[in-house]
C-alpha cells in the first residue's frame, strides 16, 4: 500500500480500536507504532519512538502539567467552590434564574484556579444543584446550566487543554492563557443571557431567591473571592508579566492555594492526600495521551496525510474561511465521541499544519477556536462528558432531561464561536496590549 492509503487505514483502525473500548492513548500508540513499522521498519520505529518519548518527557516544559493540575485539585478539596458560589449567589440570586446565573459566574471563577471542565462541572454541580432543587428549579435548566458552565473551565486560564495545545504546537502557554480570557468571559455572559431569556419567558423555571444586603455581599466577598484573586494575580499575573515561566507560575499557584487553605484550616490531611492522588492519576493520564500522540504523529508525518491534506485544501477554489469551516465541522463531530484532550492531541498532527502553514491562520487564534469547538463536545450527545458528570451528581434526573436543556447553551456556544471567527481581535487584543 502507498503511504497515503496506509495512513487512512491506520485512522480507520484507530476508530475500530475505540469502538472496541481500548483507551485512547493506547489506541494512538498501537496504530502509530504499527503504521510506522509498516512504512519504515520495526527497528526504526523502536528507535524513533524511544527517542521522541524520552526527549519529550525529559523536557522541562511538560513539568507545567502536574503543577496546574494539583492546583485545581487543591481548590476542589479545600471548598473554594462553595465559597465562590455563596458570593455569586449573594450578588445575583434575587434575579429570575439567579441560582443558575450564580452557577455560571462560579464556574468562570473556579476555572481560574482549576483549569478542568470535568472538575469544574463536578464541583459546582455538587454545590449548586441541591440549592436549585430546594428553590424548585426546572431540572432540565438547572442540570444543563451547570453542565454547560463546566466548559468555562477549559477557556478561563489556567486551562489544562491550553497547556497541552501549547506543548503540542510549541506555542507560548502564557499567550494562550491571555488569549482565552476575553472568549471565556464572553461565553460566560452569553450563558447568563441564555438563562435570563429562558427565565424571563417562564419565571417558574427558575424562581428568584431572597435579596442579600450589601453587608452580606461584602462578607461573602471576604469569605471566598479574595483567595481566587490572590492566586490568580500572583500566579498568572506573574506569568503574564514575565516574572515566572509557566512551570514556575503553576508551582506558585499550587503553593499559594495550599498555603491559604492550610492557614485558614480549610484543607485537612485527608483532602491533601486525595488531591495528591488525583493529581498524580490525572497527570499520568495526560502523559500517556501525550506519548500516544507523539507516536501517532510520527506515523501521520511519514504517511504524508498532513501534507496531502494541505496540498488538496490549497488547490480548492474556496476561500480559507470555507476550508476552516470544514475543519471545525470535523472537530465538532469528533468531539461528540472523543475526549477534549485526546481529540486535540489526535488531530494536531493533521490539521495544525493545514490551518497555520497552508491557510495562514494565527496559531494562538486557532488554539482558542479549537478549544471552543471541543468545549461543545463535552456537552453534546452521545458522549458529553460534562452531562454524564452532572448525571452522577443529580442521579434522580434522567439523562435525556439534561440533554434536552443543553441546546440553548449550545446555541450560545455557537454564537460565541462565530463572534471569535468574525472578530479575531477578541483573542489577540490582550496579547497586543501586553506586548
Amino acid at each position: 500500500m502507498s503511504p497515503l492509503i496506509t495512513g487512512l487505514v491506520g485512522i480507520a483502525g484507530f476508530f475500530v480500536l475505540l469502538i472496541l473500548r481500548m483507551p485512547i492513548a493506547y489506541a494512538m500508540a498501537v496504530v502509530g507504532f504499527l503504521g510506522f513499522s509498516y512504512l519504515s521498519s520495526s527497528t526504526a520505529a523502536f528507535r524513533v519512538v524511544a527517542k521522541d518519548i524520552f526527549s519529550t518527557f525529559s523536557s522541562y516544559s511538560l513539568s507545567v502539567i502536574p503543577m496546574f493540575v494539583w492546583m485545581g485539585f487543591l481548590a476542589f478539596y479545600s471548598g473554594i467552590g462553595a465559597r465562590l458560589f455563596n458570593f455569586a449567589y449573594k450578588l445575583v440570586g434575587h434575579y429570575p434564574g439567579g441560582l443558575a446565573l450564580a452557577a455560571q459566574a462560579t464556574c468562570a471563577l473556579f476555572g481560574a484556579v482549576c483549569g478542568s471542565n470535568t472538575a469544574t462541572a463536578a464541583t459546582i454541580g455538587a454545590i449548586a444543584l441541591p440549592e436549585m432543587k430546594k428553590y424548585k428549579y426546572d431540572p432540565s435548566l438547572s442540570t444543563a446550566s451547570v453542565a454547560a458552565g463546566g466548559a468555562l473551565g477549559v477557556l478561563i486560564p489556567p486551562s489544562v487543554v491550553f497547556i497541552v495545545y501549547g506543548i503540542a504546537t510549541e506555542q507560548s502557554i502564557g499567550s494562550l492563557f491571555i488569549a482565552g480570557i476575553i472568549p471565556g468571559l464572553l461565553l460566560m455572559f452569553l450563558y447568563m443571557g441564555t438563562v435570563s431569556l429562558i427565565t424571563l419567558r417562564n419565571p417558574s423555571l427558575g424562581p428568584a431567591g431572597p435579596k442579600a444586603s450589601w453587608k452580606e455581599r461584602l462578607l461573602a466577598l471576604r469569605g471566598g473571592l479574595w483567595e481566587v484573586m490572590i492566586v490568580f494575580f500572583l500566579s498568572l499575573g506573574g506569568l503574564f508579566a514575565g516574572w515566572f515561566t509557566p512551570t514556575e507560575a503553576g508551582a506558585v499557584g499550587a503553593g499559594g492555594v495550599l498555603l491559604l487553605t492550610v492557614l485558614e484550616r480549610r484543607l485537612n490531611w485527608d483532602g491533601l492526600k486525595k488531591s495528591l492522588a488525583d493529581a498524580t492519576r490525572t497527570t499520568a493520564m495526560i502523559m500517556f495521551l501525550v506519548a500516544g500522540a507523539i507516536i501517532f504523529g510520527r506515523f501521520m508525518a511519514i504517511s504524508r496525510i498532513p501534507f496531502e491534506l494541505a496540498s488538496w485544501a490549497g488547490s480548492l477554489p474556496l476561500p480559507p474561511f470555507a476550508v476552516m469551516g470544514v475543519v471545525l465541522a470535523i472537530y465538532l463531530v469528533l468531539g461528540c465521541f472523543i475526549d477534549a484532550l485526546a481529540l486535540i492531541l489526535l488531530t494536531i498532527p493533521i490539521f495544525y499544519p493545514l490551518a497555520v502553514t497552508t491557510l495562514g491562520y494565527d496559531p494562538i487564534w486557532f488554539g482558542v477556536i479549537i478549544v471552543m469547538v471541543v468545549a461543545m463536545g463535552v456537552i453534546t450527545p452521545p458522549v458529553g462528558m460534562n452531562v454524564y458528570i452532572i448525571k452522577g451528581v443529580a442521579q434522580d434526573v434522567p439523562l435525556e432531561v439534561i440533554f434536552r436543556g443543553i441546546w440553548p447553551f449550545l446555541a450560545a456556544l455557537i454564537i460565541c464561536l462565530f463572534i471569535l471567527i468574525l472578530f479575531p481581535q477578541t483573542t489577540t487584543l490582550l496579547n497586543s496590549l501586553l506586548g
